[in-house]
């Protein structure tokens, strides 16, 4: 299961070099990490152009592709695996529209009551958030880590932290028990997004060393 995931959105989508982008970055994370399409407002005529490339670049590097809300796209692309919101259909719904084990399954979780629900509904991992202030929720301050740790009680499932996840954060996330990272801006806004990637798994890598003494 990886434990950093890279999720685009809409102005990553539009970009002229995103594919080129998105290849180095999973191509920096390797076996470890996840690159999700994912982008409310891009058609779907564009992710599905962006995703075939990427479904390949799975089978060289290791790390997984996931589209966000559209199992479809996932399915015909050849991602790894599809990750379900409010805007998509359930998992138990997904997965009677998917072969048995042909796609692994994630849920979007805002709460220990949608964790409880999403984990017995058979999700293979939950991406809980927000968990700090993030433009991408102006005006909402972040849940905190303890919302993660109440997440991770309740949850049958491996739990990714998403919002506002910076690297100096992956070492408290972990030690309350999230499973793995995941980034927007942490990734793509920097100057070399494959280097920002790496930057996670080193804080991960970092998280798990024992300290001095």
């Amino acid at each position: 299961m990886p434990v950093v995931h890279a999720v685009t959105d809409d102005d990553v989508l539009a970009r002229a070099d995103a594919l080129e982008v998105m290849r180095s970055v999973m191509r920096a994370l390797g076996a470890r990490g996840a690159l999700h399409v994912r982008g409310p407002r891009t058609t779907a005529a564009r992710q599905f152009d962006l995703a075939v490339p990427l479904a390949a670049e799975q089978q060289r590097g290791g790390a997984w592709l996931v589209v966000n809300d559209r199992v479809d796209l996932a399915l015909a692309a050849g991602a790894r695996a599809a990750q379900l919101t409010s805007r998509s259909l359930t998992v138990r719904q997904a997965r009677s529209l998917t072969p048995a084990a042909s796609l692994r399954l994630g849920a979007s979780v805002h709460d220990a009551n949608e964790a409880n629900f999403a984990g017995k509904d058979g999700a293979d991992w939950l991406v809980a958030g927000h968990v700090f202030e993030t433009p991408s929720h102006p005006g909402a301050p972040g849940r905190g880590v303890g919302m993660i740790r109440e997440v991770i009680a309740a949850a049958a499932a491996p739990v990714i932290a998403i919002g506002g996840v910076l690297p100096e954060h992956v070492a408290m996330l972990r030690a309350a028990g999230a499973h793995g990272v995941a980034a927007i801006r942490g990734i793509w806004a920097a100057d070399d997004a494959a280097a920002a990637a790496a930057r996670y798994l080193s804080a991960y890598d970092d998280a798990a060393r024992p300290g001095p003494g």
